[in-house]
């Protein structure tokens, strides 16, 4: 035991050092943001309190966060002949990891306006969200930056396969988000656009949580060492089509066992029922989450 308090003790200044890490990281993503966007944030998310450009926000400093803690993946203790150690220099393992979510910022940033543009290309989702006020698209965005963040995490997390197959599991996995929202559009029989562009908050947050699941899904499938292109492909494959059935099931399940006396497509476009919204988007979620750690 006292090996171990020992061993905790040698580790937490090191994760004091990651945790200011982060603030600055975020600091910067903030940064980088206010010189990106035409209008004033702050007096957005207090003055105006604008709902939808907070919620952009929020999903932007989380999914930021996740790449910073996809960077921070690595086997940094190793078993060695004297117990536990540390196997690089630790000055290096904090460049590295700043230097990933420097290039992590910007990929989210270019990546949350390429996805937007594809996810909802029928308006102008920042008309929406900044003159609008649009929650619903506001809730699409935060759940485009999370599942974006958890994209580029799982791509830059463990070691061995090194800059081409994370660029290349990223690339992968964009396409899989994008292919999954163009495919909850063609499974539902309702307009999601048109929904989102009439202030349909309840459709936007049920959009933005099936996202999240499905970022969820990705991050599994791409998450972690790399120990050679057909195991990695062969894994990544297996989990998006394991995901995508999942999810479109679980949506089907949700009317029949866990809200028989409601149609859930009638509740959340005809009745906007924001409610329901979270309901189906806490279950999608939270079984992403098991085939996580359940796989």
């Amino acid at each position: 035991m006292y090996d171990a308090f020992i061993d905790t003790l040698e580790t937490v200044p090191r994760g004091l050092v990651y945790v200011a890490l982060g603030l600055a990281i975020l600091t910067l993503a903030k940064f980088a943001r206010d010189i990106l966007t035409p209008y004033r944030i702050d007096e957005q998310v207090t003055k105006n309190k604008n709902l939808a450009v907070s919620l952009r926000l929020a999903g932007y400093l989380m999914g930021i966060i996740l790449v910073f803690l996809g960077a921070l993946y690595q086997p940094f203790l190793v078993t060695t002949e004297e117990g536990l150690g540390f196997d690089r220099d630790f000055g290096e393992d904090v460049l590295e990891v700043f230097l990933y979510s420097l290039a992590g910022i910007v990929a989210l940033n270019i990546v949350r306006i390429l996805v937007n543009w594809l996810v909802l290309y029928k308006f102008d989702i920042e008309k929406q969200i900044v003159e609008g006020k649009n929650v619903g698209a506001g809730a699409v965005e935060f759940g485009v930056c999370i599942a974006t963040g958890l994209l580029i995490g799982g791509a830059a997390s463990g070691e061995g396969g090194g800059p081409d197959a994370a660029l290349a599991f990223f690339g992968m996995g964009l396409v899989v988000l994008i292919s999954f929202a163009l495919f909850y559009q063609l499974t539902t029989p309702f307009d999601i656009h048109k929904e989102i562009e009439g202030d349909n908050t309840a459709v936007g947050i049920a959009l933005g949580g099936n996202l999240i699941a499905i970022g969820l899904v990705i991050f599994k499938a791409v998450f972690g060492n790399f120990d050679g292109w057909s195991e990695a492909l062969a894994s990544f494959f297996v989990f998006v089509v394991i995901g995508f059935v999942l999810l479109f099931v679980l949506r089907l399940l949700i009317d029949v066992l866990l809200l028989p006396t409601a149609k859930i497509s009638n509740e959340l476009a005809a009745e906007r029922n924001v409610g329901v919204a979270f309901v189906e988007s806490s279950i999608v979620i939270s079984s992403a989450l098991i085939l996580f750690f359940a796989i």
